[in-house]
């Protein structure tokens, strides 16, 4: 039983020596590990940050009355191109009674002056031609009188204003009739015939009749985040993108960045503006929404390679790759880098076009195996 013990175990470790060495025999067989490479490319690098917003005009103009009333006729609509000085709406006026009634006693008042100085008039006239009086109290007198005649023709007119809105000799200055201020597009009517309106005053902002604007002169107006605004500053380039309008930028530049940012859903965000080129003359609506994008910095036809390439030393943090020198033989670079878009970063040093570049994560198929 001894002997076969012994037997068995030298055959056991006879089957475990040869397989390893047929392990080790087919590991020396095997493909060596080999690594793609890469090389560097000219390319157009652009950094940028995105705004979302919207399209709007430059400067909207709010037409408002300077008389309250009832509008009995709107000559305008929504889409209209007008100009300055173009009728857009009249106003019927219902006056009120407190005021109309304080106007007829002036009238009244003023009537009774009137015919008291020309009575008063028509006697120093009398004794003035008869060399009674002086000429200084023949002109005092007649001077009151016109005074009187002055203030009954106001109070009248004043009246009519009341009553009517208007009153004759005052032209183009009744205010019963609404005209346009500026020449623009009319983008909004918001009353229509028979509502009420409100003067425009030191007190109240007023009704407003029709809102104009230059619709060739438009804006971008979005919001970047706090994280964002300190890369930004005024006179950048912006792209503009307007999700109605396909396969189509707009070429604009960044003018207001604002000073105080405002809390929206816990983050903190700044109010940008930019002014779109007037060159493009392409319609966009107002209130269509808007993409900017940012360019913070841009190389033009430079040497790049793809950022995923670039390593960087756990010591001083300086970037290299590694530069095939030979078959599967690699050595380190230390490279300087400029622009990055997040995918591609421009190399300014320690590189040339034809440098073969390791690829990290990468490796080549074993010939044997991809001819299987």
């Amino acid at each position: 039983m001894k002997k076969f013990v012994t037997i068995g175990i030298l055959v056991l470790i006879a089957v475990t020596f040869v397989g390893a060495l047929y392990y080790l025999y087919q590991k020396s067989e095997e493909d060596p590990v080999v690594y793609e490479t890469e090389e560097p490319s000219e390319q157009t690098i652009i950094k940028k940050t995105v705004a979302t917003g919207k399209i709007v005009p430059k400067e909207e103009v709010l037409i408002k009355p300077n008389i309250s009333g009832i509008i009995d006729e709107i000559y305008i609509e929504a889409g209209d191109k007008i100009k300055q000085g173009d009728l857009i709406a009249k106003i019927r006026v219902i006056p009120n009674v407190s005021s109309l009634q304080s106007a007829k006693d002036n009238v009244a008042t003023a009537r009774i002056n009137l015919d008291n100085e020309k009575k008063v008039y028509q006697r120093q006239k009398e004794l003035y031609d008869k060399g009674v009086i002086s000429a200084n109290d023949y002109d005092a007198a007649e001077v009151s009188y016109q005074r009187s005649e002055q203030n009954y023709r106001s109070a009248q007119q004043n009246y009519e204003i009341v009553r009517t809105g208007t009153t004759s000799g005052i032209g183009s200055a009744a205010n019963t009739l609404i005209r346009s201020t500026v020449e623009g597009m009319v983008l909004d009517v918001p009353v229509k015939t028979g509502n009420q309106v409100i003067e425009s005053n030191n007190f109240n902002d007023g009704t407003t009749i029709a809102t104009l604007a230059d619709v060739n002169e438009m804006i971008f107006e979005g919001k970047v985040d706090e994280s964002e605004v300190g890369k930004i500053k005024e006179d950048l380039p912006l792209e503009v993108t307007v999700g109605a309008i396909e396969n189509k930028s707009f070429d604009a530049v960044l003018d207001y960045i604002a000073p105080k940012g405002v809390e929206e859903n816990g983050a903190i965000q700044f109010e940008i503006k930019g002014t779109l080129n007037k060159a493009d003359t392409t319609f966009i609506r107002a209130g269509l929404s808007a993409n900017a994008s940012i360019i913070l910095a841009k190389a033009t036809d430079v040497l790049a390679i793809k950022e995923a390439l670039v390593q960087f030393d756990d010591e001083t943090k300086k970037p290299y790759v590694e530069i095939m020198t030979g078959d599967q033989e690699f050595e380190r670079r230390e490279i300087e880098l400029g622009v990055s878009d997040g995918i591609n970063v421009e190399v300014t040093e320690g590189l040339k076009m034809g440098d073969k570049i390791k690829v990290w994560n990468q490796l080549k198929a074993p010939t044997n195996i991809a001819q299987n």
